[in-house]
């Protein structure tokens, strides 16, 4: 019988160790794999975490909130503080930021309310200044200097029908000019707005502080105080044309270049407010001729357009030039629309062959149109319409159309000596198409103000 040898004590511990290892291998491989598992549903709904998180944070942030009964929210200066309550607050602060955004507005008016639709009423406080305390009109305009026997038809107030105008605050303009410029572009129906504003806010500045100079196409009023400028730039066409001279533009052909916007543009750049106007020099006849290369190429390349589309083209390049050029946070952009003529009293029932001179009453006909070209103002309103930059229409068209009794007639500075023919027949030469300032204008400018700072959600 064959005895087998005792372990050795070596092999013994060799033995024991390897058992007592087991344990300690899968209780790593049990952390190892939890750890791994911890980590990767960490990485999988870390953004639920984070978002719980940010939950519970906001609920804190509420909590002592609450400890407060009210918030104070501040209005732009000169305007009541106002208090809310805190539930209000995230409500109200979206409102406010969308209500201020708008440049200059300082209120807001009913969006119900058309301010372009109304009547005339006799006002005896008006005009809101007089001809000889405004050394800024020119004299094409001073109808009184130039003889004009009757004054009514400087106290008719425009009366929208379902509100009331505010009231036309100079200082106000003023204040909300200070370091800014505003600038009126067009021909000299919008030289005459222009030159209305001036007269409305040039009372309020002492003497040695307001000036009057002309560069060219270009007119700057400035109120040295308030470092502001009231601007004026002659561009009849909006683009260039062949009467681009802002004394010299007599021209029986007129022809106008296509894509030539920035010519003009240039200069109205860095404005605040920015208030234009084209019309009046696109009205010699249904066709126009424009011009596809610089004025200075010695080869022609002209082309024939219906005024209407020539109009459209005109109107479409001011708002590209507009939509490139202007911060709607910072500037405010208008367009004011066609002003009347008022050549043919046959259309108002005066005698065939009338026109504005002699009369001195309104036109009480609300249905009362003219025979201006509906279709340039249906143009206008098409394209302005569809312009992504907000820009506000200023229809003064209708309300005008009124106002035969308004223009300048014959009682303003001729350019040209009188012939013996047209001094025996006034009606040949009477002007009406420009108006006698104060008079209609100022109301154009009334719109304006309330346009500008009182504008509704809906025309802004």
């Amino acid at each position: 019988m064959k005895l087998l040898a005792p372990l050795s004590s070596s092999s013994s511990s060799s033995s024991s160790s390897s058992a007592l290892k087991k344990p300690h291998r899968q209780l790593s491989q049990y952390l190892f794999s939890l750890l791994a598992f911890i980590v990767f549903v960490t990485i999988l709904y870390s953004e639920d975490f984070l978002c719980i998180f940010r939950q519970q944070q906001q609920q804190q942030q509420l909590k002592l909130e609450s400890a407060d009964s009210d918030r104070v929210l501040s209005r732009p200066a000169g305007e009541a503080e106002i208090v809310w309550d805190k539930k209000e607050v995230n409500i109200v602060e979206e409102k406010e930021e969308e209500k201020w955004k708008i440049p200059f507005a300082v209120g807001e008016s009913e969006e119900s309310c058309d301010i372009f639709s109304g009547r005339w009423v006799w006002d005896e406080s008006r005009p809101l200044y007089e001809e000889s305390d405004c050394s800024y009109i020119q004299s094409q305009l001073t109808c009184m200097e130039h003889g004009r026997p009757d004054k009514n038809f400087r106290n008719w107030r425009w009366q929208p029908h379902r509100c009331q105008l505010p009231k036309f605050n100079a200082s106000l303009v003023l204040e909300s000019l200070r370091g800014k410029r505003m600038m009126f572009v067009g021909d000299s129906l919008n030289r005459g707005q222009f030159q209305s504003m001036v007269c409305l806010v040039q009372s309020l500045i002492p003497p040695h502080a307001k000036s009057m100079q002309t560069f060219g196409s270009l007119i700057v009023f400035t109120a040295k105080e308030y470092n502001a400028t009231i601007e004026f730039y002659w561009a009849p066409f909006l683009l260039e044309s062949n009467t681009d001279n802002a004394i010299v533009h007599k021209f029986n052909e007129r022809i106008v270049r296509k894509g030539s916007i920035n010519k003009h543009g240039n200069h109205w750049k860095n404005t605040d407010i920015l208030v234009f106007n084209t019309y009046l020099w696109w009205m010699t006849g249904y066709k126009m001729n424009i011009s596809r290369k610089p004025f200075d190429d010695k080869i022609k390349d002209i082309i024939e357009l219906s005024t209407d589309d020539a109009y459209r083209m005109a109107m479409k390049s001011m708002l590209r030039w507009v939509r490139r050029n202007m911060d709607p946070k910072k500037t405010r952009v208008f367009f004011t629309s066609m002003s009347p003529i008022h050549d043919k009293s046959i259309g108002w029932g005066g005698k065939a062959g009338g026109n504005c001179y002699n009369e001195t009453k309104i036109i009480e006909d609300p249905n009362y149109w003219g025979s201006d070209r509906r279709s340039i103002l249906k143009v206008s309103g098409d394209v302005l319409s569809k312009s992504k930059y907000p820009i506000t229409f200023l229809n003064i068209t209708q309300l005008s159309s009124y106002r035969k009794d308004a223009h300048t007639s014959i009682y303003k500075k001729q350019w040209n000596p009188l012939t013996p023919h047209q001094l025996a027949n006034p009606i040949s030469y009477a002007d009406c198409v420009h108006w006698c300032l104060p008079g209609l204008q100022d109301t154009w400018n009334e719109l304006l103000f309330a346009k500008l700072f009182y504008p509704s959600s809906a025309s802004s």
